[in-house]
C-alpha cells in the first residue's frame, strides 16, 4: 500500500474519529491530510524508499491563530494514537518540533516551503523560491479541507507560477538549452572533451526538464523525481511522455558510442523543435528561428512586469 492511501486510512479510521469525539468545535478549522518532503507524499514510494522517513501517520494543519488554544492539546491527542498501524509505525512527534506529520501550524508548514508562512509576496520572491521547494508544498492530498489560510494558501500555490515569472523562467532555461545543448555540445565533442559534453548534456536535460513543467504549469520537483513526474505530464501535454524518453537517452547513452554521439546531436535538435512547437502554440514566441537563443528574448519581450523584464535573460 502506498503510504499516501496508509495516511489517509489511519486517519478515516482513528484520526477523524478523535476530531469529532474531542474536538468537535475545531473541526471547520482542522485540515487533515499528508504533503510535504518525502516520496510517499508525490506517491513515489516503494520498497527502496520506505528504509526511512516512512510512517503511518498524517498531517493535521491548524491555523496559526489557534496556536496557544489548541496546538497543545491536539498534538497530545495525536500522541495517543496507535503506534501502529496496518504494520507500519508512527514516528513519535515532538510537541514544536517541526515535524513532518502531526500537528502543523500553518504558517511553519508554508514557511519552510516558500519562506513566508504563506504565500511568495512579490515576483521576484516568486521567482526565487526553488520549484521543488513549491513541489513539496502542494503534492500529497487534503483528506478533509477547512476554512482558512491552509487550503487558501495551497489552491493559490497550485495554480502554479505568475504568467511573468513562468515566462521569465522559461525565458532563462531556452537560452541555457540552445548553449549547451545546441552550441557547445558539438564544440566539445569536436574537441574530444567528452566529460565537459556529458555536462552540457546534463545541463541541457536539466533546462529542458524544467520547461516541460514550466509549460505545463506545474512545478519540477526534486531532481531525483524529476523524470518520473515529467512522464506524468503526459496527459497534459501529449508529447511529454516521447520528450521525457528523449532526455533519458541523452543523460544515460548520449555519449557511449560515436553513433550514440552523433543520434545525441540529432536527438538535442529534435526536443528543441518541439518544445519550440508548444512555445509557439502558447503565443509566447513567434520567431521562425532553430536557434532557441533568440526565442529566449521574445519571451522576455513578453513580460509585462518591467522589473522581471529588465533582469538578465539568464536570471531565474
Amino acid at each position: 500500500m502506498k503510504g499516501l492511501e496508509l495516511s489517509r486510512q489511519f486517519y478515516e479510521g482513528w484520526g477523524k474519529p478523535m476530531l469529532m469525539e474531542q474536538f468537535s468545535e475545531y473541526i471547520p478549522f482542522i485540515a487533515a491530510g499528508m504533503a510535504g518532503e518525502g516520496s510517499d507524499c508525490f506517491g513515489y514510494d516503494d520498497e527502496i524508499s520506505r528504509d526511512h522517513d516512512f510512517e503511518a501517520g498524517f498531517c493535521l494543519w491548524i491555523p496559526d491563530r489557534l496556536e496557544r488554544e489548541l496546538e497543545f492539546k491536539l498534538s497530545r491527542a495525536y500522541g495517543k494514537l496507535p503506534e501502529e498501524f496496518m504494520g507500519v509505525k508512527r514516528a513519535p512527534a515532538s510537541f514544536g518540533a517541526g515535524n513532518r506529520r502531526g500537528v502543523i501550524l500553518t504558517g511553519d508548514f508554508y514557511r519552510r516551503f516558500t519562506g513566508r508562512p504563506g504565500l511568495p509576496e512579490s515576483l521576484m520572491e516568486w521567482l526565487y523560491t526553488p520549484e521543488y521547494s513549491l513541489a513539496c508544498a502542494v503534492n500529497g492530498a487534503v483528506f478533509q479541507e477547512a476554512d482558512g489560510e491552509f487550503c487558501r494558501v495551497r489552491k493559490e500555490l497550485q495554480k502554479g507560477y505568475p504568467e511573468d515569472v513562468r515566462r521569465k523562467k522559461m525565458a532563462a532555461r531556452v537560452i541555457f538549452m540552445a548553449q549547451a545543448g545546441q552550441y557547445n555540445l558539438g564544440r566539445c565533442l569536436k574537441r574530444g572533451e567528452r566529460g565537459a559534453a556529458a555536462l552540457c548534456l546534463t545541463e541541457f536535460v536539466q533546462n529542458a526538464l524544467s520547461l516541460l513543467f514550466l509549460l505545463n504549469g506545474k512545478y519540477m520537483p526534486y531532481y531525483k523525481w524529476s523524470f518520473r513526474a515529467a512522464r506524468e505530464l503526459s496527459a497534459e501535454m501529449e508529447q511529454a511522455g516521447r520528450l521525457t524518453e528523449k532526455l533519458t537517452f541523452l543523460v544515460t547513452e548520449g555519449l557511449c558510442s560515436d553513433e550514440a554521439e552523433k543520434r545525441a546531436r540529432e536527438t538535442v535538435e529534435e526536443i528543441c523543435r518541439e518544445l519550440l512547437d508548444e512555445l509557439r502554440a502558447q503565443g509566447l514566441t513567434d520567431g521562425p528561428w532553430d536557434y532557441l537563443e533568440p526565442h529566449a528574448y521574445e519571451i522576455m519581450e513578453r513580460i509585462q512586469d518591467g522589473e522581471i523584464r529588465n533582469l538578465h535573460v539568464m536570471e531565474g
